[in-house]
């Protein structure tokens, strides 16, 4: 994972399981302060701050980002990865099935950011990245309000990145397709041979995959790069 120079206070929400503990524990081995927010599942691992914190709720929110900073000092890197699914045909979805996908992948994200990015402006330096997933583009049936969410999270961060790219931070998007996660491994064999199968590169992608490519955006040589959509999906959506 390329992260520059100098050690950064990293901040990855989700960060206990896949691709959000793939991200801590490479920014961790490149010698970065990390901390982790979680809201079930703890992660108890050397060089990672753990904090729980349900991101739908402000207050907790505030309370975690502030134990953050006490302990590791200002957020410099903003990694976005907490999400949720609640799967279901439209007609047949529910307000709260859509309102909490959205309000955990969405609008937790525009908290945490707005949160963080005071202490970024003041040190005219910040990297925001956040994950957003194929389906934003391509659409999922079954997924309309996942698939929502992560259309809504391009627009923040191209906000973000005009907004705040003349001090010195940049707000990116990573898509990944098909990963080799929890959340994938609850699926029939059969599905995820089938969703190999209509990947070009043949195959599922694994958790390091995506934190290499998050690794990379988070770094000083990624200071030019801003307001872009990295897919890291075997060519899945190429086309869209």
């Amino acid at each position: 994972m390329t992260t520059g120079h100098a050690p950064r206070t990293i901040l990855i929400t989700g960060g206990s399981r896949g691709i959000g503990l793939a991200c801590a524990r490479a920014f961790a081995a490149n010698g970065h302060r990390v901390a982790v927010t979680f809201s079930s599942t703890a992660v108890d691992e050397p060089g990672l701050l753990a904090v729980a914190c349900d991101v739908t709720d402000p207050a907790q929110v505030n309370t975690a980002v502030s134990e953050i900073e006490e302990q590791l000092g200002p957020i410099e890197v903003l990694v976005a990865n907490a999400g949720i699914t609640r799967d279901g045909l439209l007609v047949r979805m529910s307000e709260d099935d859509f309102t909490e996908v959205i309000n955990t992948n969405l609008t937790a994200t525009w908290r945490m950011t707005k949160r963080v990015l005071p202490g970024m402006m003041k040190a005219r330096w910040g990297r925001i990245v956040i994950l957003s997933s194929v389906g934003a583009y391509v659409g999922a049936p079954g997924q309309a309000n996942y698939a929502a969410s992560k259309a809504g999270l391009i627009g923040l961060a191209r906000s973000i990145a005009r907004e705040y790219g003349p001090r010195g931070i940049t707000a990116n998007v990573v898509a990944p397709g098909p990963i080799d996660t929890d959340m994938l491994r609850t699926l029939p064999e059969d599905r995820r041979a089938a969703l190999a199968g209509v990947v070009p590169v043949g195959r599922i992608g694994t958790p390091e995959e995506v934190a290499a490519t998050v690794g990379f955006l988070a770094s000083d040589p990624a200071a030019f790069i801003t307001g872009a959509v990295v897919p890291v999906d075997g060519g899945l959506g190429m086309g869209f």
